[in-house]
């Protein structure tokens, strides 16, 4: 369970690096996707079970909302 957490942590800390809104919102949902794939691969292969693949697919399918609803931003802090 907490590689299922790191991963889709880690999904999304990777939709930051997007400066475009339409390029941001294609990252978003090429993430979403590879989150689905990597919860039908990990459920089919009997290492998680049907909540926790709805679980990892509801976070994807959030990951998507946020992008198409504009709330993925990002910021930029320079350190001197």
């Amino acid at each position: 369970m907490k590689k299922i957490i790191a991963f889709a942590a880690a999904a999304t800390l990777g939709l930051g690096v997007a400066a475009c809104d339409s390029a941001q919102e294609n990252a978003a949902e090429d993430t979403a996707d590879a989150i689905e794939d990597r919860a039908d691969a990990l459920e089919d292969s009997g290492v998680i079970n049907d909540a926790q693949e709805e679980a990892m697919d509801d976070t994807a399918d959030a990951i998507e909302d946020a992008a198409e609803d504009g709330a993925m931003t990002t910021t930029t802090t320079t350190v001197r």
